[in-house]
């Protein structure tokens, strides 16, 4: 595979004696540790759509002289039908990167992978000025490099393939600032995951200032420093059109009502497993998803008009007859709470409730606590985890026995409503006779 040869070559010889193995089925190619002497095995490679190459150190061919390519190399390279690559535990050199970038607009890789790798010393990326790639989605995760901070010009150069880059990930790198110019640089940006990072509540403002990440829809920020929802919201105000946020895996706190309101685009938020023990106020006016599982809520005061799904597994509730001010509601999950019983009145107001999730919860099983549970299992509403994780822990007589088994038959839940009916009629019976 000459065309894929050219790109190994411009990427750096790999000391080792590795070779590339073909998965026919998934059309994945992987090469690990190539050396010149074991290069032949890329023609493995020609089938496939993702194509990896892993292990080795770039470093000493950082000074390789790499010219324009002739126009057969380039119709190679055009006629190549990998769309993801993926470089993995390698080292790389910067200047070596930045001269055979340009390769790349030959071919049709969509997609560009670093993983764990360790990216040395810097580069003039001037020869990328102007320049547009078929890349559209970047990914680096548990890579070590200079800081962002006082790279701007690179990013200038790289402006034209930037301005058109649809999704950039930026996962483990150690991040602990976005510089306002970088920002400004993704003209068209759609996904940006920032997640296990160090980003704080005070580098937000800056990494998204006026003119940063103009059309971005979907932010995750999980896993990082983050502390107040306050502070967030204030960091994100200028994100016009943010539709998906999630912010999970951070320590947050509550505190009191704030005065930031968030966009009016959010469409889904994501706070779980952040600490919280109360709601944040104010929330997303047009949330259709909202996750906020796995923390300490023990009550929630929600008024949701458009929500679609609720997330609240992993917490401590005890009620919840808030369900009645989010009459779209169609996907609700409550498994792992304090639940004694779920509550009719509220549930059967939801028309498009279609999806309950529910167990792991200390349910009381006297008759109107398994009646309702067992309603919803009879309208094929509880989901996989019925009847197996649906357990009753009171009365005591019923203690570890599955909901589905308690009997809730009318003349034992309800003796009232048959004895009644049943001596009124005695009583005409009498007064017939007479």
């Amino acid at each position: 595979m000459v065309g894929a040869v050219l790109l190994l070559l411009a990427l750096g010889r790999v000391a080792g004696g590795g070779r590339c193995v073909l998965n026919r089925t998934e059309e994945h190619c992987v090469c690990r540790r190539l050396s010149e002497e074991s290069a032949s095995s890329l023609i493995q490679c020609l089938p496939a759509s993702v194509v990896e190459f892993r292990g080795g150190d770039l470093e000493r061919y950082a000074a390789l002289p790499i010219g324009d390519l002739q126009p057969s190399a380039i119709e190679i390279l055009e006629s190549l039908s990998v769309r993801k690559l993926v470089f993995g535990d390698l080292l790389v050199p910067e200047v070596l990167l930045a001269r055979v970038m340009k390769f790349f607009s030959y071919t049709q890789v969509q997609e560009l992978v670093f993983e764990s790798c360790t990216f040395v010393g810097s580069s003039n990326w001037d020869e990328m000025a102007g320049r547009n790639l078929p890349v559209t989605t970047l990914h680096f995760h548990n890579v070590t490099s200079a800081p962002l901070t006082g790279h701007e010009r690179g990013f200038s150069s790289l402006s034209r393939w930037l301005e058109s880059l649809q999704e950039l990930a930026l996962t483990g790198c150690h991040v602990a600032a976005l510089p306002c110019a970088v920002g400004r640089a993704f003209g068209a940006l759609r996904s940006l995951d920032v997640a296990h990072n160090g980003l704080g509540d005070g580098s937000l403002a800056a990494a998204f200032c006026v003119g940063a990440f103009p059309r971005l829809k979907a932010l995750s920020l999980r896993h990082n420093n983050l502390t107040s929802l306050h502070g967030v919201c204030q960091g994100l105000r200028l994100l016009r059109e943010l539709q998906r946020l999630d912010i999970s895996h951070n320590k947050l706190l509550a505190g009191p009502a704030s005065s930031c309101r968030w966009q009016t685009s959010l469409r889904s938020l994501n706070v779980s497993h952040t600490g919280l023990d109360e709601v944040l106020t104010p929330l997303p006016p047009n949330l259709e998803v909202l996750d906020m599982s796995g923390n300490h809520l023990r009550t929630l005061d929600l008024s949701l008009g458009s929500l679609k799904m609720l997330l609240l597994s992993q917490n401590m509730l005890q009620d919840v007859s808030f369900l009645r001010n989010c009459p779209m509601l169609e996907v609700l999950s409550l498994d792992d709470n304090l639940l004694s019983e779920l509550p009719w009145d509220e549930l059967r107001l939801l028309g498009h409730l279609s999806d309950v999730a529910a167990p792991g919860n200390p349910y009381d099983c006297s008759c109107s606590g398994a009646r309702v549970i067992q309603r919803l299992a009879a309208m094929g509403r509880l989901g996989p985890a019925w009847p197996q994780d649906y357990v009753c822990h009171s009365p005591p007589w019923y203690q570890d026995v599955l909901v589905r088994d308690v009997p809730v038959s009318v003349l034992r839940c309800n003796s009232a409503a048959v004895i009644a009916p049943i001596c009124v009629i005695l009583a005409v019976l009498c007064v017939a006779g007479a």
